[in-house]
């Protein structure tokens, strides 16, 4: 049974489930003269109790299933092979399976003649690998349903009046919870040691102070050893100068308009006003990064070279001020929206308090709400200051890629998200310095969020202090 159905078929025993325990715990109630200390929980989790033990120990058995079917099939087709065959390096044992796998997978394996021996030993792999599937699928339903009545069966003797079925169903809600958590955690976890295992077999290759400290970024390799010109520089200064001048000038937009339009619409804007101009505002969030970089390199960058060069200065044609401005009207709606909230959440008992100890409005707005507002206002500049730092289109249609170390924001520079696409762009060999590059600009990337996300917290917490 295909998983699509098989996954239909145990959701309906899951709610056939829940109905006859439901129906069940109602008799029982019924039987008991109905009165109300009959039963310790709802009817409806005794329902929901039965669900769980159909479908928790089924839905188990199929993921660990799902997840180990192809490597067990694949051993067995393995085994299944030639002696010689299975001699193989791994890499050609791996494309030889891959072939195997798409034989089998084929509406129908033509003939072959028996001089062919390659194909026909392929052929009869394809037949094992789709007829050891067969099996697994088959033994694979079986199972699982199996394991859904049993576990149905089981949950309806526990329906009883002493049976805290509410307790368990909370319990299994809670610990649900905490899983979802752990996968969070987990992944993140996951991406940090991935990345920093890349990067350290980055630095065997190139010195860790060249690469944080060198000003030359051109990542050149070598593919023969008499090749000229492929001795690469891994100076990754220009690209943090670089990012970090592109998010400034974006911030420098952003946060003024952001922070003045929330405060508008919280506090002076009607309510008719506000329902009108906060969807269009939050219209810019929706807009896809390529059509800001249209923007910026067909209408904004065009216009700053014109009146830099009416002005007597001579800036580039694609400058980090025009990648700038444009980044800092795009995420202006983070900024925005959440202050907003933030500040539309204060109290209006701390509002009134000020008002009457004879503050004015403006002086209620600076000395009582945004004080009060201040860890989500943070938070909102935080969420735009990373999403500008790891913007890449903007940067590549309007600042270009031309790694330079300067802070004129009238010149061309890159970013490092835009060198690590550029790195990681077309095929590529994952054991050079210049492709584990990529993964030491990630490393380094997420070591400057780290330390943005330390300052807020620890301007948020001084604060906080002070106010409480």
């Amino acid at each position: 049974m295909p998983i699509k159905f098989l996954l239909i078929t145990l959701l309906a025993l899951l709610l056939f489930g829940y109905f006859i325990g439901r129906k069940r715990s109602l008799a029982l109630k019924a039987n008991n003269g109905g009165a109300k200390k009959t039963l310790h929980s709802l009817p409806k989790y005794y329902g929901f109790l039965v669900s769980l033990w159909a479908g928790i120990p089924a839905l188990i058995i199929l993921l660990l299933w799902t997840a180990f079917d192809t490597t067990i099939i694949t051993s067995m087709t393995v085994s299944q092979l030639p002696e010689q065959t299975q001699q193989l390096s791994q890499d050609e044992l791996g494309l030889l399976m891959n072939e195997i796998i798409n034989l089998s997978q084929a509406d129908k394996i033509s003939d072959v003649s028996a001089n062919d021996a390659k194909m026909l030993i392929k052929q009869t792999a394809a037949n094992n690998f789709a007829r050891f599937s067969h099996i697994s699928n088959l033994a694979k339903t079986v199972l699982v349903l199996v394991m859904a009545l049993m576990g149905l069966l089981l949950g309806l003797r526990y329906i009883r009046a002493e049976t805290r079925a509410r307790n368990y169903v909370e319990t299994a809600i809670k610990l649900t919870m905490m899983g979802c958590a752990s996968i969070a955690i987990l992944t993140t976890f996951g991406i940090i040691f991935s990345v920093l295992l890349e990067s350290l077999q980055f630095f065997k290759a190139v010195p860790i102070t060249e690469f944080l400290f060198g000003t030359t970024w051109s990542p050149q390799t070598a593919i023969r050893p008499d090749q000229v010109g492929s001795s690469g520089s891994f100076g990754a200064l220009p690209l943090f100068v670089g990012t970090l001048l592109i998010a400034f000038i974006a911030m420098l937009v952003a946060v003024p308009l952001g922070l003045m339009s929330a405060i508008y619409l919280s506090e002076y804007a009607s309510q008719k006003v506000r329902t009108v101009v906060k969807p269009i505002l939050e219209i810019l969030a929706g807009i896809p990064t390529v059509v800001y970089g249209f923007f910026a390199a067909l209408t904004v960058a065009p216009v700053i070279r014109d009146m830099g060069e009416s002005m007597g200065f001579h800036p580039a044609s694609e400058s980090a001020l025009a990648a700038g401005l444009v980044m800092g009207v795009m995420i202006i709606p983070f900024v925005s929206s959440l202050s907003d909230d933030v500040l539309s959440a204060v109290p209006q008992a701390m509002r009134d308090g000020s008002y009457g100890m004879g503050a004015t409005k403006s002086e209620t707005i600076k000395k009582v709400v945004i004080p009060a507002a201040l860890p989500g206002i943070v938070a909102g500049i935080l969420l735009a200051a990373s999403r500008a730092i790891g913007e890449t289109m903007i940067v590549v249609m309007a600042a270009g890629l031309a790694a330079k170390m300067t802070v004129n924001p009238m010149e061309a520079v890159t970013t490092v998200t835009v060198q690590i696409v550029t790195l990681l762009t077309g095929d590529q060999e994952f054991d050079s310095p210049k492709t584990l590059a990529a993964f030491a600009l990630g490393l380094g990337l997420f070591m400057v969020t780290l330390i943005l996300n330390v300052i807020s917290l620890h301007v948020v917490r001084k604060y906080r202090e002070q106010y409480e």
